[in-house]
């Protein structure tokens, strides 16, 4: 049997106009700010007049450690919000946007798939409404602005050995990741070297996505560290005055965009850090309001949830005064089949014995969320290849976790698929039985908090930092950071930091390369193995086969 395309499908939206998107959860025509028919950003004015609101229920989608197999988060966000409407629920949700690099590297689009999907799909894939454009224009104003500083003078006496700020752009582009600035002379000012990142692990990104306004959003930015003096004291953005100008190139970027489901339900698509360098999760922004205007509101975290949900959870929630209700973890036969040793290739064929030496890493996974004290509902995202063996085998493994497993049909039939897991969902959510705390307190040391994400949710023996690291931590300490969460940059592909090591690894060790105090986003990011904060493009990459075709529409997006 043979099925249509993702963008196929998207094509064949019967989409309403945005206005009556908004007109669902009370957003009027004049608190709406079109990008032509299909998308909108919605007005301060109209998040400040509903923020006395009560909070509906908060649903986390996250999922198991992801493999080339696939296992569709978005997929499973997309059609959990749509089930819920189905089942008569009023229900949104939020989702990050999608970044560039990505999309022409090896994941080729980030809207959902099959049947659950948000469109305009290509908009939303491409330039969208252009918030990632502006937060890279806002960081490049401030990389200006640190090097002109520097070349009039350097009043704030700026080591220039010691610049912490790179550059970025949206793009995977190894090339970069390493570079020398300022040559050809002395009109061209003082040579130095630098680097950039992608956007989505820029600091301004973190910062919007954790932001409440434009007040708090300038503030944050102001406390930016850029650089250090020789006496190792922090130059901050504002030292270099730069944070009024980049608050206004954001002013847009910081509005959520309204946009729709295939099936014509809202959804708040705003922010797009990635998980295994940043902290993975959409605005705070969007989750609040949706907050006040739907009684459910299903959001993803990135990657798996040893990254994506220990951030939201731990980061996110923290800074927001969040608490989920319910975690919806989502796995497929296909991918507990590739932790059980199967090739790629073969996953077509039926094998439950390596379903059941796969599940490990799902029950890790189970673990790791009920430490946080909330509920667990395992969703199989169900692919036409799985047999009814092998599904049962994943149920009867979850059962024993002391959790249920449900399989949701979400990608082939829509809100249909997917009725059984909302109506679960939406009963556990409502039950109040989450006794959601985040994994540590505030007071711990900076590398105890280090320790226990290390320790309680990659099972590593040790942590691994040499002296100058553990110094960093205490000078950070001293100066006032001491109380931030620590944001966690390792490979996704695993709980340890090799990234062939699948399954549900012990015994390892979590080295820990660098640390990076983001003030302004308010965590310490530690960077362990061989992450990078700029990626680079596979030897095939997406972009290779996308294209115009000749009717002028976009191929090769899935």
């Amino acid at each position: 049997m043979s099925y249509k395309s993702d963008i196929e499908i998207a094509r064949e939206a019967k989409k309403r106009p945005i206005q009556e998107i908004g007109a669902k959860i009370g957003i009027g025509t004049d608190d709406l700010l079109p990008y032509g028919h299909d998308k909108a950003k919605v007005s301060q004015q109209f998040i400040n007049s509903v923020k006395s609101k009560e909070d509906g229920k908060l649903i986390l989608v996250t999922a198991i450690n992801p493999t080339p197999a696939g296992e569709g988060k978005t997929t499973t966000t997309v059609g959990l919000g749509d089930g819920l409407n189905r089942i008569g629920k009023n229900a949104m949700i939020c989702i990050r946007e999608a970044s560039l690099g990505p999309n022409f590297g090896m994941k080729g689009g980030a809207a959902g798939g099959g049947y659950a999907q948000v469109v305009p799909m290509e908009d939303m894939n491409l330039h969208f409404t252009g918030d990632f454009h502006a937060i890279t224009s806002a960081h490049s104003l401030l990389s200006a602005m640190i090097d002109n500083h520097i070349y009039w003078g350097n009043e704030t006496e700026i080591d220039i050995r010691r610049v912490q700020w790179k550059r970025v752009v949206d793009m995977n582009d190894r090339a970069l990741r390493q570079v020398n600035v300022s040559l050809g002379g002395v009109a061209n000012g003082f040579p130095r070297e630098g680097g950039f990142d992608i956007t989505v692990a820029s600091e301004v990104m973190a910062i919007l996505c954790l932001a409440n306004d434009l007040k708090d959003l300038e503030q944050r930015l102001g406390d930016m560290i850029v650089a250090y003096r020789r006496d190792r004291s922090p130059v901050f953005c504002r030292d270099i005055k730069a944070e009024g100008a980049m608050t206004v190139l954001l002013k847009d970027a910081m509005q959520p965009n309204l946009v729709q489901t295939l099936e014509n339900n809202p959804a708040f698509v705003h922010g797009g850090p990635f998980a295994n360098i940043a902290h993975g999760c959409n605005s705070v922004i969007a989750t609040s309001t949706a907050l006040k205007v739907a009684d459910y509101v299903v959001t993803e975290a990135g990657f798996g949830a040893d990254l994506g949900a220990e951030k939201f959870m731990n980061i996110k929630c923290r800074k927001a005064g969040l608490a989920p209700d319910c975690v919806v973890l989502v796995a497929t036969v296909r991918a507990m089949k590739m932790n059980g040793g199967v090739a790629k290739a073969d996953l077509g064929t039926e094998n439950v014995d390596a379903v059941n030496e796969g599940c490990a890493n799902l029950g890790r996974h189970i673990g790791n969320l009920k430490s946080f004290g909330v509920p667990v509902v395992v969703a199989i995202n169900h692919f036409v290849t799985d047999t009814d063996a092998e599904v049962q085998a994943v149920k009867d493994y979850v059962e024993t976790q002391g959790s249920e497993a449900i399989v949701s049909q979400h990608w082939e039939f829509g809100s249909k698929g997917s009725e059984e897991l909302a109506k679960r969902v939406a009963e556990i959510a409502d039950s109040g039985v989450s006794q959601f705390a985040p994994l540590y307190a505030d007071d711990l040391s900076l590398f105890e908090k280090i320790e226990r994400v290390a320790k309680g949710i990659y099972r590593a023996d040790d942590v691994i930092a040499d002296k100058k690291i553990r110094d960093q931590l205490r000078l950070w300490e001293e100066q006032g950071y001491g109380h931030l969460p620590v944001c966690m940059a390792k490979t996704q592909y695993s709980f340890s930091t090799d990234p062939t090591l699948r399954g549900a690894p012990t015994g390892h060790s979590v080295p820990v390369r660098e640390v990076r105090l983001s003030a302004g986003a308010g965590f310490v990011v530690v960077v362990c193995g061989e992450i990078m904060t700029m990626p680079g493009l596979p030897r095939t990459p997406a972009a290779e086969t996308i294209c115009l075709n000749d009717a002028g529409e976009i191929e090769g997006l899935f």
